[in-house]
């Protein structure tokens, strides 16, 4: 970095070939592809000039190579180095094909390019202007051209009262738990009469971005579903907390921190379900070991054995190199199980991870798993609309709730890379849900309810609780809107470990682990 050869001139431009690192870093941040941390910047910076004079220009390359690769992850939207070593486990067991995929995926050759060609330009303009005055300058011209407002940001109280004074993010998610915190829905006891099964399936991986991105948002299963909620916001970004979500979707949004304390009973969905007379059943095309996943869902009241897979094809490897098997066998055959159970009604959780990150065709163990996201996606809705309508054709009276866990990044965003979901952005956490009524006896009618407002987990119980206090079955059949009349709407707030989003007045807000809020752009 302290090298005359770039054509830099050493008495007059005090910071040298360093400003390639600035220039490159401004460069970066106007493409927000990083943030620019000003003040740690212009302290380097600093320091570096303070070390120009001959005596202790020799150490700058040892000192400032470690700080500069420190300050440089620092201002990317990577994970936090807390987080990486508190997540180096689970990386751990990943194979070694996934790890150079990803590895891959932070290589842009388009930004290489421009990058290039922005320290070309400044190689030749350094040969006749002060490029150190102009990287301090521009670098203070965009960090202040960038900051953005003070959002004001509606909360749940804005929401319900009118003439409510609009709060700052900290104010807003406070009063935003504390009003979840009072929020539920009572399940009632299953009505007289026609008797029906609930079936949940859990989708890992499959956001409305991911549908659009893979053009399958027109796919011929979404025109089946007679309520859509096309606002809902899955809050977490992994499979855990996901499935902690919504297995206590009976109550209100926690927060991440309160996921791993013990719950209200009334707030645990399926003994809900259990007490309202269904029984409760589950079943996952996957071992439910990473993560400790299964033992996850069994913590939150679903102690049900799962759907036995001994004998079911397993087409696709995992990233751990684990089997996952074919969702539409998985559920053929806990149809042949709940043709034989005694039950008159039950509950199932099924969870499938046929569209994770990582994933592959065992026949085709080559091929990159962003490259097969699109053929797993089109087989997987083909799989459920087959399963549903095969509910139908059976006489076997359900409601169907397809309701993925979070997205899958599949083309990433301005916060983060392909598949990266560390930040839960609305790309990831805005999934989509639909509800479907199936069986001999079941005729809407009138349209699809679809829900535009911001919603989450409680809309869901809602639903449900109004389907089992008046069934959607015989008669002169339904109408969607009378299950969605009242339906609870949630203000977007997604969270994860390290970081945190929500909509403010002008656009979506984000903090990173204790940082200060900033737009998300």
């Amino acid at each position: 970095m302290e090298s005359p050869a770039f054509g830099f001139r050493s008495v007059s431009d005090r910071l040298g070939a360093w400003n390639l690192y600035f220039i490159a870093k401004a460069a970066l941040f106007a493409l927000g592809l990083i943030d620019l941390h000003l003040p740690e910047n212009l302290l380097f910076a600093a320091a570096l000039f303070a070390m120009a004079a001959p005596r202790t220009r020799p150490l700058r390359p040892w000192l400032g190579v470690p700080v500069a690769i420190v300050l440089a992850y620092y201002d990317s939207r990577l994970p936090g180095l807390a987080r990486v070593v508190s997540q180096a486990g689970l990386v751990s067991g990943f194979s070694g094909a996934y790890l150079m995929e990803l590895a891959g995926r932070f290589v842009s050759w388009k930004v290489l390019a421009l990058l290039a060609g922005v320290v070309a330009l400044s190689i030749v303009a350094g040969r006749f202007v002060r490029l150190d005055v102009f990287v301090v300058l521009a670098m203070i011209a965009m960090s202040l051209w960038f900051t953005p407002p003070k959002f004001a940001v509606e909360n749940v109280a804005t929401a319900r009262q009118a003439g409510a004074a609009a709060k700052g993010p900290d104010a807003m998610l406070a009063d935003f738990f504390r009003s979840e915190a009072q929020r539920r829905v009572a399940l009632p006891k299953a009505a007289d009469g026609a008797a029906f099964d609930v079936i949940f399936l859990h989708v890992c991986s499959l956001s409305w971005d991911d549908l659009e991105a893979t053009q399958l948002d027109n796919h011929p299963l979404f025109a089946t579903f007679d309520i859509v909620l096309r606002r809902f916001n899955s809050v977490s970004t992994y499979s855990g907390p996901a499935a902690i979500r919504f297995l206590r979707s009976t109550c209100g949004q926690p927060s991440h921190q309160s996921l791993y304390a013990a719950a209200p009973p009334q707030c645990l969905l399926m003994p809900g379900l259990q007490e309202a007379g269904l029984e409760p059943q589950f079943a996952l095309n996957h071992d439910g070991h990473f993560d400790d996943f299964l033992n996850q869902v069994r913590a939150q009241g679903v102690q049900v054995s799962p759907v036995p897979l001994k004998g079911i094809a397993a087409p696709l490897r995992g990233f751990d190199n684990s089997r996952i098997y074919d969702d539409a066998a998985v559920l053929a055959r806990w149809m042949e199980a709940r043709a034989k159970s005694p039950a008159a009604r039950a509950a199932l959780y099924y969870n499938t991870i046929s569209l994770h990150d990582g994933n592959l065709f065992a026949s085709n163990p080559g091929a990159r798993s962003s490259e097969t996201y699109k053929a797993r996606l089109a087989k997987l809705l083909g799989d459920l609309q087959v399963f549903m309508d095969e509910l139908a054709a059976g006489g076997r009276r359900a409601v169907v709730v397809l309701i993925p866990e979070h997205g899958a990044a599949w083309r990433g965003d301005s916060a983060q890379i392909a598949g990266l979901r560390e930040i839960p952005t609305p790309a990831i956490t805005l999934v989509p849900v639909g509800i479907r009524v199936v069986g001999p006896d079941a005729q809407r009618n009138g349209e699809a309810a679809q829900i535009t407002d911001e919603t989450s987990f409680l809309a869901v119980s809602h639903i449900v609780a109004a389907m089992l206090a008046k069934p959607p079955f015989g008669g002169d059949g339904f109408r969607a809107a009378d299950y969605t009349a009242g339906i609870p709407l949630t203000p977007f707030v997604s969270e994860v470990e390290t970081s945190t989003v929500v909509r403010g007045d002008k656009g979506y807000l984000i903090r990173l682990e204790r940082d200060a809020w900033k737009e998300l752009r």
